[in-house]
C-alpha cells in the first residue's frame, strides 16, 4: 500500500478544532440519551402494547446514526451500541408484532427506507458479520421472488404487487387495526384526503378519528390503493444492493436493473410521466379508472411528488454504483426536467408543481435543489450541476442548515465548488448547537413512558452525523428514505485496525471537480491535533471502493497510485494537504475494506428443512454431525 507521510507543522485551523470538538461531545451524547430512554438491554422505556403497521421504523431511527458515527470516527463504544440498539430494537417490536423474521411484516417503503438506513449503516461499522450476511440475503429475497414465504414480486410483470410489502408478503387489503396509530396524525395534521371523491366524505379534509368517516376512506383505500405496484417500491432497491455488496451475487444486480428498467418503460407509456398506480396485470391505473395519478405516496397524497422523486432518485444511484453508467439517473433526471416545464413564476421565483389530481398539477413550491445535488454528486455533469442552480439564487444557496444541525447539501454543494468558505466553521457549530440542544431536550423530558408517541425519540437522539459526512467523506448526506452513503473517501485507523478517523485526526474535502463520471479530482486536508502521539490512517476511494486512487500530489511531489487504498501517517501536531484525483467505478462496488474481505469466505448457518425426514438421517457419535445430510441452499 502507497504511504504519504505529512511533514508540516501549522497551528491547527478553526475547522478542525470544532470538528474534534463535536466528535468528543457525541463521543459521549449518547450515553445520555440511552440512560434516559432505554432498559439496561437495550429496549425503550415505553408501553407493553403497540398496534397496527406502523411504529418500528421510528423506533430504528431513533439509533439509527450510531453505526455511522462509530464509521465515522466515533468512540469503540459506539460499535456495541449500534449492535445493542439494533437487537434490541428488532426484538421489542417483534414482540409487539410489526416484525416478523426480523424484518417488518407489511409496510410501505417510504418507513422501509427509513428503518433499514441503520440495517446499512451497521455494515459501514461491522462489515461481514455472519448474522448480518445472512440477514442482508434474507431480506433481499423478500423482495426478489426467492422466498415463497414473502409473496411480494411478480418476476413476469416485474412488478411488487402492493404499496404494503414486508416478511409476510405483499397485502392486499389493509384493515382498520393496521392503520389503528396513523389516525390521530391523519386527523390533526390537516392532510387532505386521498381523494375528491369518497362517497359521503366530502373533504378536502375529514375527521380519520370517526369510525363511520373512516370505514368509508378504509372502503376507498382498499379498492384504489392497496393492489399494485408504487414508484416508492424503488426504495426496496437498496436492500437488494445492499446484499450485493454483500455477497457479489450477480442476480441481485440483475434484479437492481430489472426493476429500475420496468419504471422506464412504464414512464416511456406514460408520455414521460411517471404514473404512480400499477395494477397486478401491469396496466397502467388499473384501479383509478386508468388515471396516472392516485397512487400510494404518489403524485396525490399524501406528500405529493416529494418521496415518489427521493425513490427515483435513489433507484438511479444504486444502479450506477453496480454499473458506472451515470444513464441509470436519467429517469430520476427526466422528471426534475419535466417538472420545470410546468414551472411559473410567483413573486419573482420560479416554482414547480408537486401534486396531480383530477383538476390536474397543482401545489406549487420552489423546486428543492437537494435531489439534484445528489445527481451531480455522481455524474458530475453540467447539465445535472445547472438542475442545481436554476432552482433559485445561488446565493440563497450558502447556508441551508435544518433545525438538526445538518447543513443542506445544496449549501455543501456550493462550498465544493469554491464558494462559501466559511461553510465548514458554520456547519460544525450549528451542528454543535443541535448536540447541546437535544441534550438539553433530555434533561426536561419528563413525559411519563405510557404517554409518550412513537416519534418521541427521533429529534432527542444527539448523535447528529450530517456535518461530518459532508466535511469528511467528500459527499451529500444518504437520502433519508433509503439511500446508501456514496462517499468520495473512507478512513481506517491502520493503528486500530477499526474504521473512521483516528484519534486527535480532521479531515476536510473540498475544490471537487469532477471531469466526467470516471475521472474527478479533489483537494484532502488531514490535521493530527495531538503533539505527542502519531497517527495513521488508512484512505478508501468511495464507500464501497467503487474508485481506484490515480495520483495524489503533496506540493511539488506525485505520487502515482492504482488502488482502492492508501495509507497517510502523521506525527505529532502535523498536517497534509493532499490533491487526489481518482478513476471513478472501476471496482466491483462491495464492504470490503482494507481490514476485511469479502475472500476470507462467509460462514453460513443453514435453516433446518422441514421436508427432511429426520428418521433417515444418520448422525455421527463422536462429532454429532450428520451423515450425508442432504444440503439446505437457503441462507438464512
Amino acid at each position: 500500500m502507497e504511504t504519504v507521510t505529512a511533514n508540516q507543522r501549522t497551528n491547527p485551523p478553526t475547522w478542525a478544532l470544532l470538528q474534534r470538538h463535536l466528535i468528543e461531545a457525541m463521543n459521549e451524547a449518547g450515553h445520555l440519551f440511552l440512560d434516559k430512554y432505554t432498559r439496561e438491554d437495550g429496549t425503550l422505556l415505553w408501553r407493553e402494547h403497540w398496534p397496527g403497521m406502523d411504529g418500528s421504523d421510528d423506533a430504528y431511527e431513533s439509533f439509527y446514526t450510531f453505526p455511522l458515527f462509530y464509521a465515522l470516527g466515533g468512540a469503540e463504544d459506539y460499535r456495541y451500541l449500534a449492535r445493542k440498539q439494533w437487537e434490541a430494537m428488532t426484538w421489542q417490536f417483534t414482540e409487539y408484532g410489526q416484525l416478523h423474521r426480523e424484518f417488518d411484516a407489511y409496510y410501505d417503503w417510504m418507513h422501509h427506507g427509513e428503518s433499514y438506513l441503520y440495517f446499512y449503516f451497521l455494515a459501514l461499522a461491522e462489515p461481514y458479520t455472519l448474522r448480518d450476511y445472512q440477514r442482508s440475503v434474507r431480506f433481499a429475497n423478500f423482495y426478489t421472488g426467492d422466498d415463497p414465504e414473502a409473496d411480494n414480486y411478480d418476476p413476469e410483470l416485474r412488478l411488487i404487487k402492493s404499496p404494503i410489502n414486508g416478511s409476510r408478503g405483499a397485502q392486499l387489503q389493509m384493515t382498520a387495526e393496521d392503520w389503528s396509530t396513523h389516525r390521530w396524525v391523519l386527523g390533526h395534521h390537516i392532510f387532505p384526503l386521498p381523494y375528491e371523491d369518497i362517497p359521503d366524505v366530502p373533504g378536502p379534509v375529514a375527521d380519520w378519528e370517526d369510525d363511520a368517516v373512516f370505514e368509508k376512506i378504509l372502503a376507498v383505500l382498499n379498492q384504489r390503493m392497496a393492489k399494485g405496484d408504487v414508484p416508492i417500491n424503488l426504495l426496496s432497491t437498496t436492500l437488494v444492493t445492499h446484499a450485493y455488496l454483500y455477497t457479489g451475487r450477480e442476480k441481485y444486480k440483475n434484479w437492481v436493473l430489472d426493476y429500475l428498467s420496468a419504471w422506464q418503460k412504464r414512464t416511456e407509456q406514460n408520455n414521460g410521466i411517471v404514473p404512480d398506480n400499477i395494477g397486478l396485470s401491469g396496466q397502467i391505473g388499473e384501479y383509478m379508472d386508468g388515471k396516472w395519478w392516485g397512487g400510494y405516496y404518489g403524485w396525490r397524497w399524501p406528500h405529493g411528488g416529494t418521496v415518489l422523486l427521493e425513490a427515483l432518485t435513489v433507484a438511479g444511484q444504486n444502479a450506477m454504483l453496480l454499473t458506472g453508467d451515470d444513464q441509470m439517473l436519467n429517469l430520476a433526471r427526466s422528471q426534475f426536467d419535466h417538472l420545470w416545464t410546468l414551472r411559473q413564476k410567483n413573486n419573482d421565483e420560479w416554482q414547480v408543481p408537486y401534486c396531480h389530481n383530477d383538476t390536474g398539477w397543482n401545489d406549487y413550491r420552489p423546486m428543492s435543489p437537494e435531489l439534484p445535488v445528489q445527481l451531480w454528486h455522481l455524474s458530475g455533469s453540467s447539465a445535472d450541476a445547472e438542475r442545481i442552480l436554476r432552482t433559485g439564487d445561488p446565493n440563497r444557496l450558502n447556508h441551508t442548515f435544518s433545525a438538526r444541525g445538518g447543513g443542506g447539501d445544496a449549501g455543501w454543494f456550493r462550498f465544493v465548488n469554491g464558494h462559501s468558505p466559511d461553510y465548514p466553521e458554520h456547519i460544525l457549530q450549528a451542528s454543535y448547537h443541535a448536540v447541546a440542544q437535544a441534550l438539553d431536550e433530555i434533561r426536561r423530558d419528563d413525559t411519563a413512558p405510557k404517554d409518550v408517541y412513537i416519534q418521541h425519540w427521533i429529534h432527542k437522539n444527539p448523535v447528529i452525523c450530517n456535518a461530518l459526512v459532508q466535511l469528511t467523506t467528500g459527499s451529500p448526506n444518504p437520502i433519508y428514505h433509503g439511500g446508501l452513503l456514496l462517499a468520495r473517501l473512507r478512513y481506517f485507523d491502520s493503528g486500530q485496525e477499526c474504521p473512521g478517523l483516528p484519534s486527535d485526526v480532521s479531515a476536510l474535502v473540498d475544490q471537487i471537480q469532477v471531469k466526467n463520471p470516471q475521472k474527478e479530482s479533489f483537494r484532502l486536508q488531514l490535521v493530527n491535533l495531538s503533539p505527542i502521539h502519531c497517527r495513521k490512517v488508512y484512505l478508501q476511494a468511495g464507500t464501497f471502493g467503487q474508485h481506484n486512487f490515480d495520483q495524489i500530489k503533496v506540493g511539488q511531489t506525485t505520487h502515482s497510485i492504482d488502488s482502492k487504498w492508501s495509507e497517510v501517517r502523521l506525527p505529532p501536531a502535523t498536517s497534509i494537504e493532499m490533491r487526489i484525483s481518482l478513476a471513478r467505478f472501476v471496482n466491483d462496488p462491495s464492504y470490503d475494506t482494507p481490514l476485511k474481505s469479502r475472500a476470507e469466505g462467509q460462514p453460513t448457518i443453514k435453516t433446518r428443512n422441514p421436508n427432511i425426514n429426520p428418521g433417515n438421517i444418520s448422525f455421527s457419535w463422536e462429532t454429532g454431525h450428520p451423515i450425508n445430510e442432504e444440503e439446505n441452499e437457503t441462507d438464512g
